[in-house]
């Protein structure tokens, strides 16, 4: 069926081929020629066939025979192996009877050992004994030397023992105590490099080669802590003393070191010396600058790198440091230790003084540097400096001015400046202990130096106001006993120039140390103190003032009576009074005295007409009308040329209130008394202050109208136009006139 259905597609198959042989009449003349073809293929195709199926019988027979002969070969290993068994059997008993062998075989190559290590068991105290003698030499290179030796004697005698019986500790401790000395040994020594690196810094100027053997012996120990460390992984065994981790040792010493070098720098205390601190700090700075550069370029060269030597020193010392600091920082610092020690740790530390010194770099980067101390014990110190500062300042203050006050009763005149003004030292006190303060914060930065300046300003604000309570007092005190103090008015003087001087230095203060963008937080507290300022000035001045007036006080009773029309020189008295108080006023500096002197000028002529207004005369006729007005005339001249006198150079008109003596003594002169409302017009227009009862005066002084003549001018004066010079500064309004008591009409 599977035959039939392939005989069958075989057939289609051939049909088709046929089919598409003969498409067209003229190949059916070709069968011949196709029906060749097609038997040559058919005769190639079943010649491979009969190949194929040949070497595909070939494989199979040799396969068969191999699978045979594997047969055999099993067969003969089994027979072989039940051989091997019985023989196996039968030496079991003659295998036990080798343990003896064995133990011989363990025993000699230990006897072995012990033979090799003979020589150096028994020469053992010679070599102890070389090797203290080279330690005590400083060979310690020789002396390291032998004493691996001896230690690598005693380790492998000890490892032997172990291997052979690690439970015998009897021969462990019999081998440990016939090395014991070396032990000390390896101590001594060990002692002998701690030495050599405590001094390292010095050691590497003087004996670089010392301190590169000590380098050189540490190193040799590493390796051996190594060895023995990996060797106690595989065997479980390590020799006493093992590992000795010199390397870690020594820098532990370094650091000690290193912690010792900067505490030891403190000479001295604050009771032996107020500099202490400073000092401290300087030694502090020049040591571990002096020892970084050492180390950078000496002591690097004598270890390997893997040492990173530099950069642990340069740990060592900025830890040994910050503990330094943090231990002076926690101490009861004054104000002035507090800011050596803020500007030391925030600017000298990472100046070019100190870490930020070229030659220190680029290994050492300032800005990579951790803070000597934490910002909030920064913080801390800042606060108590400020508080000390205040209180400091409060009482330097309070010191300042009580030292000023004893200067104004001495009996000497006070000092005076290169221009020849009179003050005090006070000013030039304060401020230079503002400075002195701002320097100081200026150093630490600039935040501190505002808060300080701040602090200053506003001390100085409460200052002055105690500074102008203390002037008056003083003022009060003089009025008591005029004749005390000697120096009463040099001093007043020094008083309203210190006002000058102090709002000059605020100003210069202020451009010196703060910052444009800070002025407003100032204005107000400035604007405060130069009231303060003036007022005291003014105080001053008018005190001064006083002064003259109360001398001028019996001159000025003598104007407009009849002595002083008889001919009386009480004028000239005034000027010579006025002047001489004038050459001291001098000294007073510009502004103030310019308002002195036209204060004094106007006061004068107050007085004057004052005095004309208390009707002390009565001029009887016109021939005494004419002398009286021309001496006031003459008198007004005088005055004019006294103050033109004092105001030289400053460019002052106060002409002007001389005038008003002049215009009222044209009305006393006049001889018309027709034209005496006319007259009186005149006046009162240019001075339109003038009152009825000052007119009433003025005429009854004239001597000549009657009541109803006095009446009729003023109430037709009411009515006129008045015509004032603009800079006419009102005068008549401070001058009362006497009104006439009982007991005068009765005279």
């Amino acid at each position: 069926s599977t035959m039939e259905e392939t005989d069958r597609e075989a057939v289609a198959t051939a049909v088709q081929r046929v089919a598409g042989m003969l498409q067209r009449p003229d190949q059916l003349d070709k069968v011949e020629q196709y029906r060749r073809r097609e038997a040559r293929k058919k005769a190639s195709v079943e010649a491979r066939l009969k190949a194929a199926i040949q070497s595909q019988l070939d494989g199979v027979r040799t396969g068969l025979s191999q699978l045979h002969n594997a047969l055999n070969d099993v067969k003969d290993i089994q027979q072989s192996l039940i051989d091997v068994n019985k023989d196996w059997r039968q030496s079991i008993n003659t295998i036990e009877n080798l343990k003896d062998v064995k133990d011989a075989v363990v025993q000699h190559s230990q006897l072995a050992a012990a033979v090799e290590n003979l020589k150096n068991i028994f020469s053992v105290p010679e070599i102890v004994r070389e090797t203290q003698d080279l330690i005590e030499r400083g060979e310690l290179l020789q002396a390291h030397r032998k004493l691996m030796d001896l230690e690598c004697s005693r380790d492998n005698l000890m490892y032997e023992q172990y291997r052979m019986d690690s439970k015998n500790t009897h021969d462990m401790n019999l081998i440990h105590t016939y090395f014991g000395d070396m032990q000390k040994l390896s101590e001594e020594l060990a002692k002998q490099l701690w030495m050599v690196v405590q001094r390292s810094l010095v050691t590497v100027r003087r004996d670089p080669t010392l301190l590169v053997s000590v380098v050189r012996i540490i190193e040799r120990e590493e390796k051996i802590d190594r060895r023995m460390l990996d060797r106690k992984k595989q065997t479980g065994f390590i020799p006493p003393g093992r590992p000795k981790k010199w390397k870690e040792k020594m820098f532990n010493i370094l650091e000690r070191t290193v912690s010792t070098r900067i505490e030891g720098t403190q000479a001295d205390t604050r009771e032996s010396d107020k500099m202490w601190l400073v000092r401290h700090l300087e030694i502090i700075r020049k040591y571990v600058l002096d020892d970084l550069l050492v180390a950078k370029t000496l002591l690097d060269q004598c270890f390997p790198p893997q040492y990173d030597i530099f950069n642990k020193l340069l740990n060592m010392y900025h830890q040994a440091l910050s503990t330094r600091m943090q231990e002076l920082a926690a101490e009861d610092l004054e104000a002035n230790e507090i800011v050596s020690l803020l500007t030391w740790v925030l600017n000298t530390y990472k100046s070019t003084e100190m870490m930020g010194n070229s030659e220190l770099s680029p290994e050492v980067d300032v800005n990579s540097l951790n803070p000597l101390i934490s910002q909030n014990v920064v913080d801390q110190l800042l606060s108590k400096y400020m508080s000390t500062l205040t209180s400091n300042i409060i009482g330097w203050l309070r010191k300042a001015l009580e030292t000023d006050k004893k200067d104004w009763i001495k009996e000497t005149e006070p000092e005076a400046d290169q221009d020849g003004y009179y003050q005090t030292t006070l000013p030039a006190i304060v401020f230079q202990m503002f400075e002195q303060n701002l320097q100081v914060a200026a150093q630490i930065n600039e935040d501190l130096k505002t808060k300080v300046l701040l602090l200053c300003l506003q001390q100085m604000n409460s200052f002055l106001t105690r500074y102008k309570d203390e002037a008056q007092l003083y003022k009060e005190e003089h009025l008591k006993n005029r004749q005390y103090p000697q120096c009463y008015v040099q001093y007043m003087i020094a008083v309203i120039n210190n006002c000058q001087t102090f709002k000059e230095s605020i100003i210069s203060l202020k451009r010196k140390y703060l910052k444009i963008e800070m002025e407003d937080t100032l204005s107000s507290s400035h604007t405060s103190m130069d009231a303060t300022l003036d007022i005291i000035a003014k105080e001053g001045c008018s005190s001064l003032l006083d002064e003259v007036f109360m001398d001028l006080e019996p001159h000025l009773n003598e104007l407009m009576t009849k002595k002083w029309l008889m001919g009386s020189n009480a004028v000239g008295t005034i000027c010579v009074t006025v002047e001489d108080y004038f050459n001291d006023f001098a000294r007073i500096k510009k502004p103030y005295k310019k308002t002195m002197t036209i204060e004094a000028h106007r006061r004068v002529v107050v007085e004057y007409i004052r005095a004309i207004m208390l009707k002390r005369i009565s001029f009887k006729n016109a021939e005494e009308r004419k002398e009286g007005a021309e001496r006031m005339i003459k008198e007004a001249e005088q005055f004019r040329f006294l103050f033109k006198k004092l105001a030289a150079g400053s460019g002052e008109d106060t002409e002007g209130l001389c005038d008003i003596i002049e215009a009222i003594a044209e009305v006393i002169k006049l001889t018309d008394p027709s034209l005496l409302y006319l007259e009186v017009s005149t006046l009162v227009s240019k001075y339109p202050d003038i009152r009825d009862d000052h007119i009433a005066a003025l005429l009854t002084v004239r001597g000549d109208a009657s009541r109803d003549m006095k009446q009729m001018i003023i109430e037709t004066l009411d009515q006129g136009p008045s015509q004032p010079n603009p800079n006419y500064v009102p005068i008549f309004k401070e001058i009362t006139v006497p009104t006439l008591t009982v007991p005068k009409l009765l005279k």
